[in-house]
């Protein structure tokens, strides 16, 4: 078995994709491969085959490599409910709720976890391209490291460090991060990549010359900058609007601050009929023909935080000029009448006031409902497949009006005129029959089909011909060592 792991100098300086396009590149060699990120912070997350809860981009890098996400590819996952407190995830499985200082303390029982599981995906593939989280050279972090060089020690494997050219600066993120390791870090440091250059690659080859004088490292690649590549992010909300030529609809979205599975979005960012705007604090809120209330990690709170913001009466205001809302998993629990948090499992325990758009009240109570499913669109009859991931169970009379017959239950709430719907189903627009058949519903009357998924391939494999092109994939291969790998 061999690992390689990837680090980055800041965070979204490209390890996510990398580590995809690396994965996809070993996957058409005949390589069996697995991604693994020994720790993750983010609120996009994903179920597992063996019904787990990992990172959404990690579950991206096992399509890349051809292979079912499994909890053992993320076997830490931090699922922030405030500035200070977080869901703790281990080995798909939820821990507890910790604050920073908690957690700190808690590493060394979490470096058992996620060496564990590194083991057993060993066992089991011939290559692992595992992800570093944010820097290796944070400071205040490094004591108890296991997202890092914590990691890439215990596991002796080699690193490669990927800085973001299109930030700027990017000679002193790799310099600086290098100076900021112990000698047998840098040691394990076997070269550099840069990322996301624009333009005339010879302006930059006097600065890749310099940098291979002094640091002693090579310098394995330049990677363009890949205008338009959507694939599923870690975390960041792009908040930008995008006008597109002949678009029928247009979709707003509030930018709640403990957003989940923003994901669910990129379909409709994606398809030429619908305009995608996410609207953060502070901004004014547009007029539009669907507002879709997203996935929350602390709904209650969240809730309180609409409200505030106004989205309460410009909903009122939406649905009385005709307008539909969509709410998905906590975004459909704040269209009911309460969000009841006894037990503070999202944050602390509170009981608040939902939006009344819906005839039902949500619970939080023990037990995260994990679970991918298929079934169909009632009505209709489009197919569609999913997953849940939750806490809340709902009540109410406005279940037995439910949008989707999953096979072993019915899922969301439509009322009767057909303004207000919801469901807990993530995911729900990745699937083109369902994507079609809801835009219907939510007034595009004739919505063009859009396979996101078929989209999703071709990003991946645009991003393995770009790694092709642009990196010493042999010298990176070499790390690795020759016995993990089939012959060519």
């Amino acid at each position: 078995m061999a690992t390689l792991m990837i680090q980055g100098t800041t965070s979204d300086a490209g390890k996510s994709t990398v580590v995809a396009g690396l994965c996809r590149v070993l996957k058409r060699r005949g390589v069996s491969v697995a991604p693994f990120k020994p720790q993750n912070m983010a609120l996009n997350s994903a179920v597992t085959e063996d019904g787990g809860e990992i990172g959404r981009s990690t579950a991206l890098q096992a399509q890349a490599a051809g292979v079912a996400p499994h909890s053992d590819m993320n076997p830490v996952l931090l699922k922030p409910e405030s500035d200070r407190g977080s869901q703790v995830i281990l080995r798909g499985k939820v821990y507890g709720h910790m604050d920073a200082m908690d957690y700190h303390a808690f590493k060394l029982t979490a470096k058992e976890s996620v060496m564990a599981a590194w083991q057993a995906l060993e066992s089991r593939f011939d290559v692992i391209i595992a992800e570093g989280a944010g820097s290796p050279a944070e400071i205040n972090l490094r004591e108890g490291d296991i997202a890092n060089m914590g990691f890439a020690e215990a596991a002796d494997c080699p690193v490669i460090l990927v800085g973001d050219i299109d930030r700027g600066g990017v000679f002193a993120q790799l310099v600086g991060t290098l100076e900021l390791l112990s000698e047998s870090e840098q040691a394990r440091m076997k070269g550099f990549v840069i990322n996301r250059f624009r333009g005339d690659i010879s302006l930059l080859n006097p600065g890749i010359d310099w940098l291979a004088t002094r640091t002693g490292k090579p310098v394995l690649g330049t990677l363009p900058y890949l205008q338009g590549l959507l694939l599923d992010a870690e975390d960041s909300v792009g908040l930008t609007h995008a006008e597109k030529a002949g678009q029928t609809l247009n979709v707003i979205v509030p930018a709640l601050p403990r957003i989940s599975n923003h994901t669910d979005f990129d379909p409709l960012r994606l398809h030429p009929q619908v305009s995608l705007t996410f609207v953060g604090p502070g901004q004014p809120i547009p007029a539009a023909d669907v507002i879709i209330l997203p996935g929350s990690k602390s709904t209650a709170s969240d809730l309180e935080w609409l409200k505030r913001q106004g989205w309460d009466h410009a909903i009122q205001r939406h649905l009385r000029y005709g307008g539909k809302v969509l709410g998905i998993c906590g975004g459909f629990q704040m269209l009911g009448e309460w969000v009841d948090d006894p037990d503070g499992l999202e944050g602390k325990p509170e009981k608040v006031a939902g939006l009344g758009l819906l005839p039902l009240t949500t619970r939080m109570v023990a037990g995260k409902q994990l679970r991918n499913v298929s079934g169909v669109l009632l009505g209709e009859g489009a197919a569609v497949t999913g997953y849940e991931i939750h806490n809340g169970v709902s009540e109410g009379k406005a279940l037995e009006r439910p949008l989707f017959d999953l096979g072993t239950h019915q899922d969301g709430a439509i009322n009767e005129d057909g303004q207000v719907m919801g469901t807990y189903l993530h995911g729900l627009f990745d699937h083109q029959e369902a994507c079609q058949a809801i835009l219907v519903r939510l007034g595009l009357a004739m919505a063009q089909p859009v396979d996101y998924r078929a989209h999703r391939e071709r990003e991946l494999e645009r991003l393995a011909d770009t790694l092709e092109a642009h990196l010493d994939i042999d010298a990176i291969i070499a790390l690795l060592g020759a016995d993990a790998l089939p012959s060519r």
